[in-house]
């Protein structure tokens, strides 16, 4: 069978039961419907949290920014898994002690201000936005490739899926298809990564064949005679300030995240939030080693593939041609010599490639079987709709939870609650299909961009929420919004408006991390100079922090 029909297949049996979970899975209870009746066990919790987090960013993009960049694209590796340990051990078990629905209900009850709870909303939305644009960028990759329909096509598809399970079963049904997803998306990444690295060293370990293998040494003697610095180099595409903060930045950013803070809700008590924290780091960690390994095969082979061949030779590779029809793959013999020459300079480079299709090329690039090139698409579909059910629903529950129960109608009965969350849903995704058709930038630069949000936004509050009891509502307000107003503007400043890095040569991804630290000191600046929390909120922080002894807890925040 061809590539595009075992694509059919897989794809579409994978979809069958992510809808056939959504429905077995779908909830009626506000409480059901918000944090999965908070009743997931842990090692469910941990897989399905491991899914949310590796989004299309992680499984598509990831790897092709490392392949890029070579030695500065760790910054992606140790940002976000350090961020990840940094979340477990330091926020997660704390607010599900708290016991609230969402990352604005606990600042807006810790900060005892519908203000705040306000500004939390607003930075959840800026946030998941930004986020779920590159989700739908990646599903229309795959769908433009595989299936071989158009972009905008491919992205309704990809809407219409998340869609049903999103507003049957809300976070119960996300969850459960979350758990499904991530076994699709680690078998999608580790058997071309096997597969490869067994035929480049004959060592099926990715980890071990990239370690002990002579490929490195190969591929920095291949840039080096192509006039690219070497792979392993570092600090050639950004400075070591850079490097700094922007590794800062994703993994601060990855503590504030508030879709992969309300994974740690759904649990049955502290202890488990704990557990499937522990769980959720071994499957992360899982994919998170073979990344550096894909991403060397995957440039060795692209540059020896296609580097100095003829231009008959490279129009009778079948992936070639079809990746070349999508626009993401461009070949120009500007030279008319008749080959195509891969050169650090853009007037005499030959051979474009976009670095969001490493991964999905390489199984194709390295002539594995058709079904493993399907399987590696299905892994895309699920990494995207994963982590974009999971932000639909943080866009949804902030509107519906936060604004319109907690806010406006405190008197709402489950069932119009409920009601008012899946009319959101369903409103979020056709805004995510919309910045899905109209993407502001590859993959894991715009995810790069919602974690500098996230880290300018809420990672001091809610840090200070619960290691400091002085920190009060107008600290918090202000900072929040300090943080977020300099980071937005910095990112819209250097992106779209034409502006340089001005603060010392630091990107756009880096940049959360300087806004972290203006939040940080206006919260603490401005909570010194007015009035403490009430005496009941202090003890509340107090109780927070104290050891939890019991198997179930009772949320304190009620």
């Amino acid at each position: 069978m061809s590539v595009e029909t075992w694509t059919l297949l897989i794809v579409g049996l994978s979809f069958v039961a992510y809808i056939y979970i959504g429905w077995q899975s779908r909830v009626k209870s506000s409480k059901d419907f918000y944090v999965a009746g908070q009743g997931i066990p842990s090692i469910a919790n941990g897989a399905a949290t491991a899914a949310d987090w590796m989004s299309a960013a992680s499984f598509i993009s990831m790897a092709g920014l490392i392949s890029f960049l070579g030695y500065d694209g760790s910054i992606y590796l140790m940002g976000w898994t350090g961020g990840y340990v940094l979340l477990a051990l330091l926020l997660a078990p704390y607010l599900r002690k708290f016991g609230k629905y969402t990352v604005p209900d606990f600042v807006g009850d810790r900060y005892y201000s519908n203000v705040a709870r306000l500004v939390a909303v607003v930075a959840a939305l800026f946030v998941s936005l930004t986020y779920v644009a590159g989700q739908m960028r990646g599903v229309g990759i795959v769908f433009s490739r595989f299936l071989q329909v158009d972009i905008n096509t491919g992205v309704i598809i990809g809407m219409v899926i998340v869609a049903f399970f999103a507003v049957l079963g809300g976070m119960k049904g996300i969850t459960w298809t979350q758990v499904a997803q991530y076994g699709v998306l680690i078998l999608a990444f580790l058997i071309p990564a096997i597969a490869i690295a067994w035929k480049l060293t004959g060592n099926p370990i990715p980890q071990l064949a990239f370690a002990f293998s002579d490929v490195a040494t190969k591929l920095n003697q291949i840039q080096v005679d192509l006039g690219f610095q070497e792979y392993t180099k570092p600090f050639v595409n950004k400075s070591m300030l850079d490097v700094l903060f922007t590794t800062i930045a994703l993994m601060v950013g990855t503590a504030g995240l508030p879709h992969i803070i309300v994974r740690f809700y759904t649990v049955r008590s502290v202890r488990a939030a704990r557990f499937s924290a522990g769980w959720a780091l071994l499957f992360i960690a899982i994919l998170y080693t073979t990344a550096p390994a894909l991403s060397m095969f995957a440039r060795y082979n692209l540059i020896t593939t296609l580097h100095n061949q003829t231009v008959t030779q490279v129009q009778q590779l079948d992936w070639a041609n079809k990746w070349e029809k999508t626009g993401l793959l461009k070949f120009e013999d500007k030279n008319q010599d008749g080959r195509l020459q891969l050169t650090p300079a853009k007037d005499t480079n030959e051979i474009t490639i976009d670095r969001d299709i490493i991964v999905l090329s390489t199984p194709e690039v390295a002539q594995l079987p058709p079904w493993v090139i399907a399987l590696v698409a299905a892994g895309g579909l699920a990494a995207a709709l994963s982590t974009a059910s999971g932000l639909l629903l943080v866009i949804s529950s902030s509107i519906a939870h936060d604004i319109y129960y907690r806010i406006i109608d405190s008197s709402a009965s489950e069932k119009k609650r409920v009601f008012v969350g899946r009319i959101m849903v369903g409103l979020s995704v056709v805004l995510a299909g919309y910045f899905g058709v109209n993407p502001p930038g590859f993959v894991s630069e715009v995810v790069a961009f919602a974690f500098g949000l996230a880290a300018a936004s809420f990672f001091p509050v809610i840090v200070l929420g619960i290691f400091d009891k002085r920190t009060n509502s107008e600290g918090a307000i202000a900072g929040m919004l300090s943080g977020l107003i300099f980071t937005t503007a910095y990112i819209i400043g250097v992106k779209f408006a034409g502006m340089q890095p001005w603060f010392f040569g630091v990107s756009p991804e880096g940049i959360g991390t300087l806004g972290m630290l203006i939040n940080l000191m206006v919260t603490l600046i401005v909570s010194r100079l007015t009035p403490p929390p009430p005496a009941e909120i202090q003890a509340m922080v107090e109780d927070l922090r104290s050891p939890i002894i019991e198997e179930e807890v009772q949320p304190i925040g009620h």
